[in-house]
């Protein structure tokens, strides 16, 4: 449970003494404007240093909380790419072209797609635990499902519905991580997060292989995708606590109006509410707004789009390069995917790298987050990204020693 600390006092922010606060000459105000002072003198908020305050919990705890959505993250993106080396098997199954097996993982990345539209708006209005745990445990209700069924139809349906459940801590840890760590550090823990999200991709498909050569074959691929995400569910219920500040405060705001005794305690988020029409308004809206009026937003959008569709492309690539072309067993021509994770992991150092310079610029801009001072790190991936696909594509053929593509793969995981 998150750290408890003495609840605010239950005096308003503002005390009135009787004499009304007026306008310029000292002429009394109306009765609305006494009226709004008053109901904004009990607004809750943080009180200075509130324990119950995320940004103020011990470094070490938000560690652990970093860590957990972490977990929740990598298990959704290792299922994404866990059942891939599967495809040719699966395929011979349920007696479908391997082109069509491909649909294991396609659909899965559509339910991805798909899946923050709906998790999104549940962050913002009922918090981060109800956005991150209920679907987890449903993405491994449908990881069983993919497991235990005997149709191509059935295959697919599961995957597209553990992708859509699956995407809810792929979208929303990021949000989460923000409400616990401070501008100036908050990179170093979105680092973290990223190497789970694009390093799951990477390590599913050598996870995948070994069980879909073993005698458990390509079912245990999602029997061990399931029991990891109920691990991590269960993790989380017990030791991941509400993170998002309105939520906390709307539960601050009733605890006090029950201890107290005085109704006029209130915050404003008790009045959000999640419906069609401000899903629609807001929700789906805004963000499509932003898109296509925002530049920056949408030249990000449409990079970030781009190079996570290439980190998936590799998926079918890497197994033509490595087994159809140059003649590797299952297991063996998976490995080659470690590459790409340490790739990522090098981009990793080089987003820690920048961090103490973001630091400083963070302090001199008195503490409001720089967004363009972390662009230097993605200048730096995007040249290692085109370094790597070129290189990639030169040296491919069997002629060239293995490592030469092997190291590209690692330029391209750097990139991402």
């Amino acid at each position: 449970m998150a750290p408890q600390g003495s609840t605010s006092s239950a005096a308003p922010r503002h005390q009135h003494d009787g004499t009304a606060q007026g306008e310029p000459g000292n002429e009394a105000g109306t009765p609305l404007e006494l009226a709004k002072d008053e109901k904004e003198a009990y607004r809750v908020d943080w009180e200075p240093n509130d324990p119950q305050n995320p940004l103020n919990w011990t470094a070490a705890y938000r560690g652990w909380l970093t860590f957990q959505l972490g977990m929740l993250a990598l298990a959704a993106s290792l299922g994404s790419s866990i059942i891939a080396p599967a495809g040719n098997t699966i395929a011979e199954y349920v007696r479908v072209s391997p082109e069509v097996a491909t649909l294991s993982l396609s659909l899965y990345v559509l339910g991805f797609a798909f899946g923050p539209l709906l998790w999104a708006p549940v962050s913002e209005v009922w918090g981060r635990r109800w956005s991150l745990l209920p679907p987890m445990f449903c993405l491994g209700v449908f990881s069983i499902g993919t497991a235990t069924s005997k149709t191509a139809a059935a295959i697919f349906i599961t995957r597209f519905f553990a992708g859509l459940f699956g995407s809810a801590p792929v979208s929303n840890v990021s949000a989460a991580l923000g409400d616990i760590w401070s501008p100036k550090a908050r990179g170093t823990a979105v680092t973290f997060y990223a190497v789970c999200v694009v390093g799951g991709p990477t390590l599913g498909p050598v996870i995948g292989s070994s069980l879909t050569a073993s005698y458990l074959g390509w079912r245990w691929t999602e029997y061990i995708e399931a029991i990891w995400v109920f691990v991590m569910f269960v993790i989380g219920c017990c030791a991941l606590p509400e993170l998002y500040p309105p939520v906390l405060l709307k539960k601050k705001a009733i605890r006090l109006r029950r201890t107290t005794g005085n109704d006029a305690y209130w915050h404003p988020h008790e009045e959000v509410k999640l419906d069609f029409r401000s899903i629609v308004t807001k929700q789906i809206s805004r963000p499509l707004l932003m898109l296509f009026t925002e530049p920056m937003v949408t030249c990000i959008t449409l990079y970030a789009s781009f190079v996570y569709g290439l980190l998936y492309l590799t998926l079918e690539v890497f197994p033509i390069v490595f087994a159809e072309i140059r003649g590797y067993k299952l297991v063996i021509s998976t490995l080659p995917f470690l590459g790409l994770f340490v790739g990522v992991l090098f981009s990793m150092a080089i987003n820690l790298l920048n961090q103490p310079r973001y630091a400083r610029i963070v302090n001199a801009n008195k503490g409001k987050p720089v967004p363009e001072a972390r662009l230097q790190p993605m200048v730096v991936g995007g040249v290692l990204f085109v370094i790597g696909l070129f290189w990639f594509g030169w040296t491919a053929a069997p002629r060239f020693h293995w490592i030469l593509p092997v190291i590209a793969a690692a330029l391209i995981g750097a990139g991402n």
